[in-house]
C-alpha cells in the first residue's frame, strides 16, 4: 500500500531490512502470517517481502485487523511530521490531538474544519489508511499500551489517562485492538518497578539533545525550570495540580525519558504532547536537510550539527511574554527581566520543593501589572500588557491548527509586535517549522558574511528553505557567536 504520505515500497523494502530507525514513524510492517504489525525498527527476525504489506499509520494497520507488536512497540514511534506540510490534515490532526473526538463526534470536527464529514473522512483515508475515529481509537489504545508496559499505574488510572470513562468499555476495546484483555499485558510484561511513572519517548536520530539543553538552560527561570547538563526538569500546573517532570536522553536508544511525577493521569496526553513538542521529536531531519543543504552556509552547519531542532516553550504565553521582554536586548538581559517578572508577578506553589515550586504569572495576572516596575520601558510594558489582554480575551492564541500567516496577523496586530517577534513567538511556542524572523540582527549579520543583510534581502534569501525556514534559523544561529538580540 502507497500513499503520497509515505515512502514508496522499495524505500519501505530497504528500511525495513536495515531496521533504519530514521523511517521510524513514517511507515508500519504488517506481517500477514502473523496477523502483527511493526515499527521498521522491529528487532524480530524480518518476515519474507510476499507476508509484508505497508501501511502508512498504526491506525491503518489497526483497521486492517492488525495487532501491535510486543517487541518493537508502534506505541513508541515519533509522529510523521511531513504532513504538517499539509494544513488542512494538520489542522485536523491537531484538533484531534487536542482532544475534539474525545466527547464529540467526528461531524463535529469536519464542521470546525469547515468540510463535510465525508470529504474529512476521504482526506483521513487517502493520507493514513484510516478515518478521523479509527485515527483517534488507535491512539487511545497505543497510550494504554505504553501505559501498562512501562508504568505501574492502576488499570483504572490507565483508562482514565486514554480517555475511558468507563472500564469496562476499556477492556473491550483493548481486547478487542491489542488481541488480549490490558491484564494479560501486564502479566507478560512482567513486574514493573513502582514510584513515579517513567515514558519512553522516541525519535527519529540524530538528535543533538546536549545543544538542545543549552539553548534552553540559557533562558531557564529559576523556581520553575532546572536545567543541568543532562536533563530538563520543570514545575508544571495540570487540571489544577502541581507537580514535577523530568526528561533525560536514553544512551543506548533513540528515546528520551519522560518521569512524570505524582500527576493526574487524565493530564498525561498532554504532557506527553508538550514535552514532544519542546524537544521537537516528531522532526524529520532527513527531509529537512534534504531541503536545506543545497544553501553552502546552512550544508556547512548541518554538518557540524546534523541533530539541531526546534527548542520549543512549555507554554505560549510565556514564550511571548519572553519575546517581548527580548525587544532589543540580549537574551541575558532578557532572561534577567523574565525572572523578576516570576519573582513579583508568578504564583508560589505549596507543598512543591523550594527551588522548583513557582508558576509563571497567567495573562490575566499582567493585564493592568505594574511592569515598570520590575525595570521595563514604558513602551514594552503597555506592549507586554496589551499580549496579556489579547490572550486573556481569547484574541491570540498559540494552538497549532492555525496557519503561520494568520498568527502573525493576529499578533502582530497588537501595539508593539512587529515581524520578528511573531516569527520568534511562533517558532518557540508553536514549533512552526516555517517561522523566520527576518529582521534578527544575526541571521542578517550571518547570511551577509561580513556585509549585514536587510529585512527584505534576508526575507527574500530564505525562500529556498520553505517550508523548513525555523531550522535555517537554528543553523545560523549556531553558526554565529552569541546572538545579541533574544534569538
Amino acid at each position: 500500500m502507497h500513499t503520497p504520505s509515505m515512502p514508496s515500497h522499495d524505500q519501505c523494502e530497504q528500511a525495513r531490512l536495515a531496521r533504519d530507525a530514521r523511517f521510524d514513524g513514517l511507515f508500519f510492517t504488517a506481517v500477514r502470517s502473523t496477523g502483527i504489525y511493526c515499527r521498521p525498527v522491529c528487532p524480530a527476525p524480518p518476515p519474507r517481502p510476499r507476508n509484508v504489506s505497508y501501511y502508512p499509520s498504526a491506525a491503518a494497520a489497526t483497521a486492517a485487523g492488525y495487532r501491535p507488536c510486543l517487541r518493537c512497540r508502534p506505541e513508541l514511534s515519533p509522529d510523521d511530521a511531513n504532513l504538517l506540510q499539509d494544513h488542512t490534515l494538520h489542522r485536523a490532526l491537531t484538533l484531534l490531538n487536542e482532544g475534539i473526538l474525545q466527547d464529540q463526534s467526528a461531524a463535529a470536527l469536519a464542521t470546525e474544519m469547515g468540510l463535510s464529514a465525508r470529504q474529512l473522512q476521504r482526506l483521513f483515508v487517502a493520507r493514513l489508511g484510516a478515518t478521523p475515529a479509527q485515527l483517534h481509537s488507535t491512539r487511545r489504545l497505543l497510550l494504554a499500551k505504553q501505559l501498562l508496559t512501562e508504568t505501574a499505574l492502576p488499570v483504572t488510572q490507565i483508562a482514565l489517562a486514554a480517555g475511558f470513562n468507563s472500564l469496562r468499555r476499556f477492556n473491550s476495546a483493548f481486547l478487542q485492538g491489542c488481541g488480549m484483555p490490558p491484564s494479560a499485558l501486564r502479566r507478560q510484561r512482567g513486574a514493573v518497578n513502582g514510584g513515579e511513572p517513567v515514558l519512553r519517548l522516541a525519535y527519529r536520530p540524530p538528535l543533538d539533545f546536549n545543544a538542545m539543553l543549552a539553548f534552553l538552560r540559557r533562558r531557564s527561570l529559576p523556581g520553575i525550570e532546572c536545567i543541568n547538563e543532562d536533563s530538563y526538569q520543570r514545575v508544571i500546573v495540570a487540571n489544577g495540580s502541581a507537580s514535577l517532570i523530568r526528561v533525560t536522553a536514553d544512551p543506548k536508544r533513540p528515546e528520551l525519558r519522560l518521569q512524570l511525577g505524582t500527576t493526574d493521569p487524565r493530564a498525561i496526553p498532554a504532557i506527553v504532547a508538550r514535552v514532544r513538542r519542546v524537544f521537537d521529536l516528531d522532526a524529520d531531519l532527513r527531509t529537512v536537510h534534504a531541503s536545506l543543504e543545497h544553501e553552502p552556509l546552512l550544508a556547512r552547519g548541518i554538518a557540524e550539527r546534523p541533530g539541531l531542532r526546534i527548542p520549543g516553550g512549555w507554554d505560549g504565553f510565556e514564550v511571548a511574554a519572553r519575546a517581548v521582554l527580548g525587544q532589543q536586548v540580549s537574551v541575558a538581559a532578557a532572561t534577567t527581566l523574565a525572572r523578576r517578572l516570576v519573582d513579583r508577578f508568578g504564583e508560589h506553589l505549596p507543598g512543591m520543593p523550594e527551588d522548583l515550586d513557582r508558576q509563571f504569572p497567567a495573562p490575566a495576572t499582567l493585564v493592568e501589572a505594574p511592569l515598570e516596575l520590575i525595570g521595563l520601558p514604558r513602551t514594552r510594558a503597555a506592549t507586554l500588557r496589551a499580549v496579556a489582554r489579547a490572550c486573556a480575551e481569547g484574541r491570540l492564541d498559540f494552538s497549532r491548527a492555525q496557519t503561520l500567516e494568520h498568527f502573525v496577523q493576529q499578533a502582530t496586530a497588537l501595539p508593539g509586535i512587529g515581524p520578528w517577534t511573531a516569527h520568534y513567538m511562533a517558532l518557540r511556542a508553536m514549533g512552526m517549522p516555517d517561522a523566520f524572523p527576518a529582521g534578527d540582527l544575526v541571521l542578517q549579520q550571518v547570511l551577509g558574511e561580513g556585509t549585514r543583510l536587510s529585512e527584505k534581502q534576508t526575507e527574500a534569501r530564505s525562500q529556498a528553505w520553505r517550508p523548513w525556514r525555523a531550522y535555517a534559523v537554528l543553523h545560523l544561529w549556531h553558526l554565529s557567536a552569541e546572538p545579541t538580540k533574544e534569538s
